[in-house]
C-alpha cells in the first residue's frame, strides 16, 4: 500500500489529494499543514464582510474523513531526507512517504522600513490578518495606507473601498499593477481610483512608520500620509527554507517537468513553489495563481497515484475588480511587438490583443464591470489564447473591430478545442461543500437589462460590419481545424 504524504493544504494540495483518491481508493495519504485549510483568496469577501469565517473553510473534519486523509494539522516540515524517504516535523516527529508533494506556498514580504513591525501595521495574508484588519475598522471614519500598488494590494483595496474606507495606495513603481497591466491600462484604472476617492502614489517608497494609534506613513518624496492602519503588499516569496540539504533543484521556485517531478525520485511539487512548463512556450516559469495551483496539484496527484499524465503548460491570468472597474490580463500581455489596440477614456475601456503571427498570444481588457460586453469578452479572449486556435482572416478582422471577439470566438471553434481538453482524462469530481443555502444576491445596476435582453443595447451602438465568410464578405473564410 502506497503512502503519499502532501506539504500544504493549498489549492495545490488539496486537489492532489482528491485525484489520488480519484485513482487508488486504498493508498495512504497523509496532510502536513501548518495552517487549517481555508481558501486564502477568498480573504477579501471575509474583510467586506460578504462571507462569514465559516464559509473560508475548504477541508473540514468530515470531509477529510471522507477521503481517508490523515491530518498534521498545525505541523510544519522542518527537513527531508529524500534518501531515507522521510519528513522531519517541527514538533519532532518524523513521516515517511513513497511519494511526496510540496505544496507549501509562499509568504508575504515584509519590507525593510522602520516601524513596519509595530501595530496596525499588517500583511492580510492569514485569517488573523482579516480579524485584526476587521477590528481596526471601529474606528469612526476607518482610514488605511497601502503599500504596494500589485495584485494583491489592489484586492484588498476594493474589499475595503466598499466598505467606505478612506484609502491611499502606494506603489514604487511608475504605475499600479505593474505586472498585470501596461501603461494605458494602468491609467484607466488609477483615473478611476481617483474618481472614487482613493488617493494614489506611484513612483515613490516608504521610509518609516510611526504613530501608535494614528500612523504616519513617511514617503520618499517627502509627504506624510496619516492613518487608522498600515497593510503591506509588497510581494510574495515561495516557502522553500525546509529544502535545504534535500537535494530538489531550484531556481525561482522548484524545476520540475510535465508530471510535477522534480529531479529527485518520488518527491513533486506544485503550486507557488513550482516553476513548469509554460503553455506559451519558453523557459520554466512560476505562475503563483489559484488556476495554475489547481491544474499543478491535480497533474501530480494522477502521477503520485501511479497514472502518466502531462500538464500542457500554464497560462498567466489576471482577472481583478478594481472598485467596479474589471482589469484582466492573459498570456504575454506586455509585448510590444505586433498588437493593435482599443482606447476609450471617456468610459473607460482599453483592450490591446498581442499576436504571434495568427494566433493570439496575449492581451488586456479594462473596463465597467457592469458593461454588457465585459464578461463574456474576458472569457472569449482567454480561450482563444489558451486553445492557441488558428485565427487566420479572423486576425484582420479583429485588427479592425477588436471590440468583437465573439465572432472570431465562435468561428474559430476554439470552444469546441477546449471542451474536449482535461487536464488529467476526467473530470474533476463535485467537492461536496456546502454553502449554508446562499443564493444570488445584489441590486439590478444600470447595465442590467442589457445582460438580460436578447439584443444588448451596446451591441446597437456598434457599427454594422460584415463578417468573414458571411453574406458573401470581402474577408475570407476563417480556415478550418
Amino acid at each position: 500500500m502506497s503512502h503519499h504524504v502532501i506539504i500544504g493544504g493549498g489549492p495545490a494540495g488539496i486537489n492532489a489529494i482528491e485525484t489520488i483518491r480519484q485513482f487508488d481508493s486504498g493508498a495512504l495519504i497523509t496532510l502536513i499543514t501548518n495552517e487549517r485549510p481555508y481558501a486564502r483568496m477568498a480573504l477579501p469577501y471575509f474583510l467586506a464582510k460578504e462571507i462569514t469565517e465559516a464559509q473560508l473553510d475548504t477541508g473540514s473534519d468530515q470531509y477529510f474523513e471522507r477521503l481517508r486523509v490523515e491530518r498534521r494539522i498545525g505541523r510544519r516540515a522542518v527537513q527531508i531526507d529524500s534518501a531515507a524517504r522521510t519528513v522531519y516535523l517541527d514538533d519532532g516527529s518524523v513521516v515517511g512517504y513513497d511519494t511526496l508533494l510540496i505544496a507549501s506556498g509562499s509568504s508575504p514580504l515584509r519590507p525593510a522600513i522602520a516601524g513596519s513591525d509595530g501595530r496596525y501595521v499588517h500583511n492580510l495574508w492569514s485569517v488573523a490578518d482579516a480579524i485584526a484588519v476587521q477590528e481596526s475598522s471601529r474606528a469612526k471614519c476607518p482610514s488605511a495606507v497601502l503599500v504596494g500598488g500589485g495584485f494583491i494590494g489592489l484586492i484588498i483595496l476594493n474589499a475595503l473601498h466598499k466598505r467606505g474606507w478612506k484609502l491611499a495606495l502606494i506603489e514604487q513603481e511608475v504605475q499600479i499593477l505593474p505586472k498585470m497591466l501596461d501603461r494605458r491600462g494602468a491609467e484607466a484604472a488609477e483615473a478611476w481610483l481617483r474618481e472614487r476617492g482613493v488617493e494614489i502614489y506611484t513612483g515613490c517608497g516608504v521610509l518609516s512608520i510611526a504613530g501608535a494609534r494614528k500612523k504616519a506613513v513617511a514617503l520618499t518624496d517627502g509627504q506624510t500620509l496619516g492613518a487608522n492602519l498600515v497593510i503591506l503588499s509588497t510581494g510574495i516569496r515561495p516557502n522553500l527554507g525546509f529544502l535545504n540539504g534535500s537535494g530538489v533543484e531550484i531556481d525561482h521556485g522548484i524545476l520540475v517537468d510535465a508530471e510535477m517531478r522534480t529531479n529527485v525520485p518520488g518527491i513533486f511539487a506544485a503550486g507557488d513553489v513550482a516553476q513548469g512548463p509554460n503553455l506559451l512556450g519558453g523557459p520554466p516559469v512560476v505562475h503563483a495563481i489559484q488556476p495554475t495551483a489547481v491544474d499543478h496539484g491535480r497533474v501530480a496527484g494522477a502521477n503520485m497515484a501511479g497514472r502518466s499524465v502531462s500538464y500542457p503548460g500554464s497560462l498567466a491570468m489576471n482577472i481583478l475588480d478594481v472598485a467596479g472597474l474589471h482589469c484582466t490580463s492573459f498570456g504575454r500581455w506586455q509585448d510590444n511587438g505586433d498588437t493593435n489596440v482599443m482606447w476609450n477614456a471617456a468610459r473607460p475601456i482599453y483592450r490591446k490583443l498581442v499576436w504571434a503571427g495568427t494566433r493570439l498570444a496575449g492581451g488586456i481588457i479594462v473596463g465597467p464591470a457592469e458593461d454588457a460586453t465585459m464578461l463574456t469578452d474576458v472569457g472569449m479572449l482567454k480561450g482563444l489564447i489558451q486553445s492557441q486556435v488558428d485565427l487566420g482572416a479572423w486576425k484582420e478582422y479583429l485588427r479592425e473591430r477588436p471590440w468583437d471577439l465573439r465572432r472570431a470566438f465562435v468561428a474559430s471553434r476554439a470552444a469546441s478545442q477546449l471542451l474536449t481538453r482535461s487536464t488529467i482524462g476526467r473530470a474533476s469530481p463535485a467537492r461536496g461543500f456546502r454553502f449554508d443555502n446562499l443564493g444570488p444576491r445584489g441590486d439590478a445596476g444600470p447595465y442590467h437589462a442589457d445582460f438580460v435582453a436578447t439584443c444588448p443595447a451596446d451591441f446597437d451602438r456598434l457599427p454594422r460590419t460584415p463578417t468573414p465568410g458571411i453574406n458573401k464578405s470581402p474577408l475570407p473564410k476563417a480556415e478550418k481545424q
